[in-house]
C-alpha cells in the first residue's frame, strides 16, 4: 500500500462505542434503523427493550415514540457502553432505563415487555437460539420483536480481479464475524424458538464512497489481518486496497430485518 493509499483508509480501530455513534448516523444506518422503528409499531404507554443497546445511539426515538407514559429498557453487558448511554443520551428521557445483562439470561420477569428490538447484537452472540428463546420468555402474548441482522456472505466490492473481492468476504465470513450468515437465519430461527414471523424486509446498503465505506468495512485493517491468515498475498492485497482507493468505488452488502410476534 502506498502513501497515498493510506490516506484513505482508516488505520487505527475506532473505540467500540464511537464505531457505533457513527453507524447509526451514517446514510445507511438511519435507512434501516428508520425500517425498524417503523417495524416495532410503538405508541404510547408501551414497555420496549433495547438487547445488546451499546451507547444507547436508539433509546432517545424509542423514547419519544413511548412518551412519557412508556418505558424504554436499554441492556448491554459492556459496563462502557451503558456509561456512554448514560453520560450521552438519556439524560433527557427519565423513561429509560439501563440495565447490565447477557442477551442469553435478559435481566428481566417473564412476560414484561411489550415490544423489543436487538440490532447487530445476534451476529456477535455464542448462542443465537437462546437469545431468541430470552425474548420470547419477556415479551407479553401480542407483543412484538424486531431484528436487524447483515448476512455478511452478502458483501460485494466491485474489483477488476473479482477472486480479490470472493477472498476477502470469505475472509471476513470465516474469521471475522462470528455468526457471519445470521441474517438469513433469523427467520427460522425465530420460528423454532416459537414465534410466528410475518414480515422479512431486506434493506441493502450501497456504498459509492470508498471512504464513508471504509469508515463501516475498515479495509485496510481488515485486508491487513486477512494477509496474516493466508486469504491474500501480500501482493494482492496491495492490488486490492490500490484500487479501492483510486477507482470508482462500489460495495454493497443486505442486512434483514425480521419482525417476530408473540
Amino acid at each position: 500500500m502506498t502513501s497515498a493509499d493510506a490516506s484513505v483508509f482508516e488505520t487505527t480501530r475506532p473505540a467500540s462505542a464511537d464505531y457505533l455513534s457513527r453507524l447509526a448516523a451514517s446514510d445507511a444506518g438511519r435507512d434501516y434503523k428508520g425500517r425498524m422503528l417503523d417495524a416495532l409499531d410503538l405508541r404510547a404507554g408501551l414497555t420496549v427493550l433495547d438487547a445488546g443497546c451499546g451507547p444507547g445511539a436508539d433509546l432517545p426515538a424509542l423514547a419519544e415514540a413511548v412518551t412519557l407514559g412508556g418505558t424504554v429498557i436499554g441492556v448491554d453487558r459492556d459496563q462502557e457502553m451503558l456509561d456512554a448511554a448514560a453520560a450521552a443520551r438519556t439524560a433527557a428521557h427519565p423513561g429509560v432505563e439501563l440495565r447490565w445483562g447477557n442477551i442469553h439470561a435478559l435481566p428481566l420477569d417473564d412476560a414484561s415487555v411489550d415490544r423489543a428490538r436487538t440490532d447487530r447484537v445476534l451476529q456477535w452472540v455464542d448462542d443465537p437460539a437462546r437469545a431468541l428463546a430470552e425474548f420470547h420468555r419477556v415479551l407479553r402474548p401480542g407483543g412484538r420483536l424486531v431484528m436487524g441482522e447483515p448476512d455478511w456472505d452478502t458483501l460485494a466490492v466491485d474489483h477488476p480481479h473479482p477472486s480479490l473481492s470472493r477472498a476477502y468476504t470469505r475472509y471476513v465470513t470465516e474469521q471475522v464475524i462470528r455468526n457471519a450468515a445470521i441474517g438469513r437465519q433469523l427467520a427460522r430461527l425465530a420460528t423454532d424458538a416459537g414465534f410466528p414471523v410475518p414480515e422479512v424486509i431486506p434493506a441493502t446498503q450501497v456504498f459509492r464512497d470508498v471512504r464513508a465505506a471504509d469508515r463501516v468495512f475498515g479495509f485496510e485493517r481488515t485486508t491487513r489481518r486477512a494477509v496474516e491468515a493466508g486469504y491474500l498475498s501480500e501482493y494482492q492485497a496491495a492490488v486490492w486496497l490500490h484500487h479501492l482507493a483510486h477507482r470508482p468505488f462500489f460495495a454493497s452488502a443486505t442486512l434483514y430485518v425480521v419482525v417476530a410476534e408473540a
